[in-house]
């Protein structure tokens, strides 16, 4: 295992908010404000760091699309987002859960509770990859607010040995991971309200940005049809009355016709519309889907 780390007080991340030094006299509307009000800089920070998430996604969706796997790495709260992302995929857009998968450190104990030394172990990162046998299909997405963390370095080394894509985000410049990553998404988020606690607007950019990287490889991936989430896998209430009302907006059919519909499709939003639109049964759309790579827009044309 590698030394700790102490954390790096030139970091920005790690240094103290000049702002905010009598925080604990605050009254508590302007205690709350204080938080809010500096979250809006950790969007900013996604917007400056745009082209890099663009570049991200378009070196990645190649891969995606001949078959490869959407893999995850980080520690505490960085980990913990990442793995969030990964499991929002396949309710989502019928993404395959298979290929989005999270490796946190300290293991699926440590999405609920701190797993403490876990992000320190460097070889324990490159194990955890090592054992999903990464290939250069994979892309892998590691995330970590000082860009330094052992554990996910560890990760970053046994995916570029695969081959993998690698993309990094992490909230500092300069940094280690940042360095050595194929694509390097810096979100310079500054100082926290709370000096060190990156779970404040440091973990708020990086959630849009996983959100933006994601959802884009996505609509790349066919799963979209004009801004309608079509591939939606309809496997509760609130998901069937969605897919319903998804299918009426795309065709302008009625509720009536979109149940049938889909209940010829298996729900299948993608198919119902097709059907619809152009007047097939089940099977001659889901060909016709087949033949455009699963775009609604292709398969209508």
């Amino acid at each position: 295992m590698d030394a700790p780390l102490i954390p790096d007080p030139s970091l920005p991340t790690e240094s103290v908010h000049p702002r905010h030094s009598g925080l604990d006299l605050y009254a508590t509307p302007e205690l709350v404000g204080a938080f809010v009000d500096d979250q809006v800089l950790g969007a900013q920070a996604v917007q400056a760091a745009a082209p890099m998430l663009a570049r991200a996604v378009d070196a990645a969706w190649p891969r995606l699309r001949a078959g490869g796997r959407l893999l995850y790495a980080g520690a505490g709260t960085s980990g913990r987002l990442g793995v969030l992302d990964g499991a929002e995929l396949p309710p989502t857009f019928s993404w395959p859960a298979e290929r989005a998968v999270g490796l946190l450190a300290g293991g699926a104990a440590a999405m609920f509770a701190a797993v403490e030394g876990a992000e320190d172990n460097r070889a324990q990162g490159a194990a955890d990859l090592a054992a999903l046998t990464p290939t250069r299909g994979d892309v892998v997405v590691l995330v970590a607010a000082s860009g330094g963390t052992p554990f996910t370095l560890g990760v970053l080394d046994a995916a570029k040995a695969a081959g993998a894509l690698t993309i990094g985000i992490v909230n500092n410049v300069g940094t280690p991971l940042g360095g050595l990553v194929d694509i390097a998404v810096v979100l310079d988020t500054g100082p926290e309200v709370l000096s060190g606690s990156t779970r404040l607007k440091a973990g708020t950019a990086q959630k849009i940005a996983l959100n933006a990287l994601s959802s884009a490889l996505m609509v790349r991936m066919n799963k979209v049809y004009g801004n309608l989430m079509v591939d939606l896998r309809a496997t509760n209430t609130k998901l069937r009355l969605r897919a319903v009302n998804l299918t009426m907006r795309a065709t302008g059919a009625s509720e009536a016709d979109v149940l049938r519909a889909l209940g010829a499709s298996g729900d299948s939003v993608k198919v119902a519309i097709v059907m619809l639109a152009r007047g097939l049964d089940a099977v001659q759309a889901q060909q016709r889907l087949a033949g455009a790579d699963g775009s609604v827009r292709k398969a209508l044309a």
